[in-house]
């Protein structure tokens, strides 16, 4: 069971406990300088001794920083999605840290594995943040068909009747981000939270004002006013929200600009798309981390419509594998 790394959701304290219970939990360095996941690597070991990894955008500016902490602290594991930079995966590989990409189409599988993937995460339609349009009863088993690596399953996964489907279809597990999003170690507010227990699975929308790319999100308040919003107010909102992104992270904005040219040279991105790309962490830091739903966005997966408590993450894993071992049994009695 992977936790995956839900930006502004994924600290140390989550991570910690997930490793603690038994799973593998990713640090959401993708919105955070290399000081704050300094900072967060050294806090997770200080509460766990279970392997852990760290996710990271490498097409940002502080990326081989971030790298060189990775290997400094002996981080298990790595996760990014969109261009990867052969160069670092070489660099991780060579310092035996897994590299584990996650993709939403199965055209990039086989690509992913012949840049140095040694396993993947496939999130479907139903994946909450960016996600493809293709279910994970479709994409998942034709990626397991196409790849020689692990595969793990995302998008639509909160329980032991999906692992069990998802190993059913040949994954080696499942990954999450909704599911531990809704968990009591989970930073994020309660107001939050509840936004999220209150939705329906049709709430659950995929809309692609924020940056052009394909979003799931909880369709509220906000999100009505950003779709009525012009295409010269959402680029003036890149452009603030960019000022305060690079600040956050501690980049420059003529860097992230360069790194927004060379990430659409790669072609799995417009360069207008990579100048609203700041938009999302920004507008989801204000419902996620200040606790003001109705001010900012809420990405999720469509499964929190069916999700309906809190959990400790222990109790939650320990909940998994219960219901998949029950699950196990009354498949076997079949035969």
């Amino acid at each position: 069971v992977i936790q995956t790394a839900r930006g502004w959701v994924a600290d140390a304290n989550l991570v910690a406990a997930t490793g603690n219970a038994g799973g593998f939990g990713f640090i959401a360095g993708a919105v955070m300088p290399p000081a704050e996941i300094e900072q967060q690597i050294v806090a997770v070991k200080t509460a766990s001794d279970a392997p852990f990894g760290v996710n990271f955008h490498m097409f940002v500016p502080d990326a081989e920083a971030i790298v060189e902490l990775c290997i400094k602290y002996q981080v298990a594991a790595v996760s990014y999605s969109r261009s990867p930079v052969p160069a670092l995966v070489s660099r991780l590989k060579a310092a035996n840290i897994v590299c584990i990409p996650t993709i939403g189409a199965a055209k990039h599988a086989a690509k992913a594995v012949a840049m140095g993937a040694d396993a993947l995460v496939v999130q479907g339609g139903e994946g909450g943040g960016h996600t493809g349009g293709v279910a994970s009863t479709v994409l998942l088993p034709e990626v397991v068909r196409s790849v020689d690596v692990p595969v793990a399953a995302a998008g639509g996964f909160k329980d032991g009747d999906g692992l069990v489907a998802a190993l059913a279809f040949g994954a080696s597990g499942i990954a999450m981000g909704t599911r531990f999003l809704l968990s009591q170690e989970s930073p994020v507010p309660l107001a939050t939270k509840q936004c999220y227990l209150n939705a329906t699975p049709e709430q659950m929308v995929v809309r692609t004002v924020l940056d052009g790319i394909p979003q799931r999100m909880l369709y509220n308040r906000y999100l009505r006013s950003l779709e009525s919003s012009s295409s010269a107010g959402m680029l003036l909102r890149a452009v603030k929200n960019g000022l305060a992104f690079s600040r956050m992270t501690e980049s420059s904005l003529l860097a992230m600009l360069k790194s927004a040219w060379q990430m659409s040279r790669s072609g799995d991105v417009t360069f207008a798309q990579t100048l609203m790309a700041a938009n999302a962490p920004m507008m989801i830091q204000q419902a996620i981390v200040a606790g003001q739903p109705d001010r900012g966005v809420l990405p999720g997966g469509q499964i929190a419509g069916t999700i309906d408590d809190l959990p400790a993450v222990a109790e939650l894993i320990e909940q998994i594998m219960s219901q998949a071992q029950q699950r196990l049994h009354e498949l076997e009695a079949l035969r």
